[in-house]
């Protein structure tokens, strides 16, 4: 059995007075809201430290990125040792908007995995295509050599997270049918036992994308889906609790 894993990706939002949904999902959590899931939130890392402690040790911290380099003359980065000294034990890597907004190339997010893994946080490991791609017919190809080109080699069930997040589907309201998440988590999958062997097989894999208290049931009940991505609904305790309601027993 893989532990699914619902991660909430707060992104540019949040101020203190938000820290009151962390202690409301550590309380659903230790209340047995979401069952066996694991629970993680990345918020902004303004909030990173105050949240560690409003989560009071059962919902896990990650950040939304790292720099490649642990210091040094990097203004406004943010080093992954920086990330686990406040408490972090995860970090969202490659994500789409990083990729877009930021230029991240496949190569620059392969060394950030590198530092991620320096620090001792696991990378969730973004990939997805755009609308252009899927019309195109290229989303299987694209999933493929931005899964093959940013992740390094030493990758294992231990020290990675896949999140599949198509693009055009974040925050837009739309979402690919559970067939066509079937096919792409089943490819990823593959190149992952491909590449890595066997042990590959408990790679935790998330779907993101418009993930919903609506649709979570149908998205995480589809095979090698192993948890979710929550943008905006995990800005609001119910919502995300709901959602990760799903794996309660």
């Amino acid at each position: 059995m893989i532990r699914p894993l619902v991660a909430g990706n707060w992104k540019m939002n949040g101020l203190k007075a938000s820290l009151g949904e962390v202690l409301a999902v550590a309380e659903g959590v230790a209340s047995g809201a979401t069952g066996d899931a694991e629970m993680a939130i990345f918020p902004p890392a303004t909030l990173l430290y105050a949240a560690t402690v409003a989560a009071k040790g059962v919902v896990a911290l990650g950040g939304q990125d790292c720099a490649a380099d642990a210091d040094g003359a990097h203004t406004g980065d943010i080093s992954a040792e920086m990330l686990a000294d406040l408490g972090a034990s995860f970090v969202i890597l490659g994500h789409s908007e990083r990729r877009a907004d930021h230029g991240e190339t496949n190569e620059i997010v392969n060394a950030k995995v590198k530092a991620a893994w320096r620090a001792g946080l696991t990378p969730i490991l973004c990939i997805g295509e755009t609308q252009e791609e899927r019309d195109g017919g290229q989303t299987l190809d694209v999933v493929g050599w931005q899964l093959r080109d940013s992740l390094p080699e030493g990758a294992s069930a231990a020290n990675l997270v896949i999140a599949y997040e198509p693009v055009w589907a974040i925050g837009t309201g739309l979402t690919p049918t559970v067939e066509d998440v079937a096919e792409v988590h089943a490819v990823i999958r593959q190149s992952l036992v491909d590449r890595l062997g066997e042990g590959a097989a408990a790679i935790r894999i998330l779907y993101g994308g418009s993930v919903k208290p609506s649709n979570a049931a149908e998205l995480l009940a589809v095979p090698n889906v192993n948890g979710a991505l929550v943008g905006g609904a995990s800005l609001n305790a119910v919502d995300f609790l709901s959602i990760a309601g799903v794996y309660k027993a």
